[in-house]
């Protein structure tokens, strides 16, 4: 059965992405290979050990630092007693997310039900979301409400997502989870229109640390330009603060979208924008994305990613 989900997952995240979809925000996981069963490895300040394979079991992975999170519900370190990938194995026990998944720590608990039920129902689709929609289908509304409360009681970490401005960026290959890691031979590119994810600490990023955090690299002078949108853009979209709150941390069960990673906010802009996001909340939304471009929503998701969560 594990194998059968195994070979699921990666036929999901490798299907053939529409051409809205720029392959730099939805990267294609590559074939699992064999993991190593039998190295226990460590990381700094955890005194925990664990093989790769134990770190990349979709129903168990690794927490590192117990002390640091409240109880975990048994969806969130397992995926309970059907076989669904455990939440922690994609969003880590933070909550922090790798660039595949995404920043979930603080988020309300009731928007998290929302987007869960949204997964259920077929609202949210395409995409990054397909592992999303195959355990949704399987989940109770009361693990729904575990995972919540349990996500929503932590706080994004300061520092996990750093935004930089750059005209030229490393030359990557997606690895393993996902993850966009520099080529051996450190060649460069121009960036281009895109924003480019990369490890602060590659090794502890392979090994799913959440102390070692991203680098988010994008266009020179992409933040300013995303901060004269959030503003409304001179009527190119809305500004953000109106429904997101005047330091952009949420209001009520509107998320905060401050120091999100800027690849998951062009995802949910762009996802908005081409109709893999639909219901009532989203119909809010419509305005804002229905005139942006690649370019604008790079800008916009760049300055979001580069304030403080």
């Amino acid at each position: 059965m594990k194998n059968l989900i195994l070979a699921l997952m990666f036929l999901y995240s490798g299907a053939v992405l529409a051409a809205d979809n720029p392959d730099w925000a939805y990267p294609i996981t590559p074939p699992p290979s064999q993991l190593d069963a039998v190295t226990l490895k460590s990381v700094p300040g955890s005194t925990k050990q664990y093989t790769q394979a134990q770190i990349d079991d979709i129903f168990n992975p690794p927490d590192w630092y117990p002390s640091e999170h409240p109880p975990m519900p048994q969806i969130v370190t397992t995926g309970g007693t059907r076989p669904r990938t455990a939440c922690a194995q994609c969003h880590l026990p933070s909550g922090d997310g790798h660039p595949e998944s995404a920043n979930i720590a603080g988020l309300p608990a009731n928007y998290i039900v929302r987007q869960l039920l949204a997964f259920k129902n077929g609202d949210r689709k395409g995409g990054r979301a397909t592992v999303m929609l195959a355990n949704s289908k399987l989940l109770s509304d009361e693990e729904m409400k575990s995972a919540a409360d349990y996500f929503a009681s932590l706080k994004p970490r300061p520092g996990y997502t750093k935004v930089v401005e750059t005209d030229m960026v490393a030359k990557t290959y997606v690895g393993a989870g996902g993850m966009r890691f520099a080529t051996p031979d450190e060649a460069k590119e121009p960036i281009g229109n895109r924003i480019i994810v990369l490890p602060q600490n590659p090794h502890l990023a392979e090994l799913r640390d959440p102390h070692s955090g991203f680098i988010d690299y994008v266009p020179t002078g992409s933040i300013a330009k995303g901060a004269a949108l959030m503003a409304g853009g001179e009527g190119k979209t809305i500004t953000c603060t109106i429904c997101h709150g005047p330091n952009l941390k949420g209001l009520g069960e509107v998320p905060s979208i401050a120091g999100r990673p800027a690849t998951y906010i062009f995802r949910q802009l762009n996802d908005m924008k081409i109709g893999n996001r639909k219901g009532p909340w989203v119909e809010l939304m419509k305005q804002v994305v229905e005139k942006l471009d690649d370019n604008d929503m790079i800008a916009l998701s760049a300055y979001l990613g580069s304030l403080d969560p």
